[in-house]
């Protein structure tokens, strides 16, 4: 992890958890617009979610190396372009998946809500049915008992009935679920947009700030880059 440095003040932060749903660019994004709006972040990166990282992205993340191989992820586009963005990582703190003393594992560890980017359908059953079976299921049962914001950004399709009960109840116990479905009006031409669409509309649902795309404004046709 990465602790708060003698007589540093840290603000309380978004615990950010990455399940092992296919969509890590929506993560990326997410962590990019955090650090950007001068935001903390806890991260939590889930065993399952690395394997996806690994098939999306080659990135092996490794607890001992979270900074570098954060970085390195951070850094490429949603093409996996490399070197696409600069990122400062002063403002994350790292906790492993499997340390359940982690801070964020109380109630009394101060933040301010918690982001699910993307979320499996393993990771909508355990939060809906209470398991915490891991930081990630135990952080976010804790933001829902501490009455605090819980996003959580379902990327599946078909969706069962079963998952369907889950994200009623997750909807029923204070959570936003927001499906991953990337909007076409604000006028994308590159996976990027797609990609930043779907991370905004996470932080809209947060409350954080962004440019991360081009809102509407009522003007049909007001979202093409045509004349840009």
């Amino acid at each position: 992890m990465n602790p708060a440095k003698p007589g540093e003040t840290r603000r309380s932060p978004w615990i950010v958890g990455v399940s092992g749903a296919s969509g890590t660019p929506y993560a990326a994004a997410v962590l990019r617009a955090l650090l950007a709006a001068g935001e903390s972040v806890d991260l939590v990166v889930s065993r399952a979610s690395r394997l996806t990282l690994l098939d999306e992205t080659k990135i092996a993340f490794r607890d001992a190396h979270w900074r570098d191989d954060l970085r390195e992820w951070l850094s490429r586009g949603a093409d996996g372009k490399p070197d696409t963005f600069s990122v400062d990582l002063d403002g994350v703190r790292y906790w492993a998946a499997g340390d359940l003393a982690a801070g964020p594992s109380s109630g009394s560890y101060p933040s301010k809500g918690m982001l699910i980017v993307p979320a499996s359908t393993a990771s909508v059953a355990g939060v809906a049915l209470g398991l915490s079976k891991d930081l990630l299921q135990r952080a976010a049962s804790v933001t829902l008992k501490e009455g605090r914001p819980l996003v959580v950004a379902v990327r599946e399709t078909p969706l069962n009935g079963q998952t369907l009960r889950h994200l009623v109840t997750l909807d029923d116990a204070g959570a936003t679920v927001l499906p991953a479905s990337p909007a076409f009006y604000a006028g994308a031409t590159h996976i990027q947009d797609l990609v930043d669409f779907v991370a905004g509309r996470v932080l809209d649902a947060a409350g954080v700030p962004h440019t991360l795309y081009r809102r509407w404004e009522g003007d049909l046709g007001g979202g093409s880059r045509a004349d840009d």
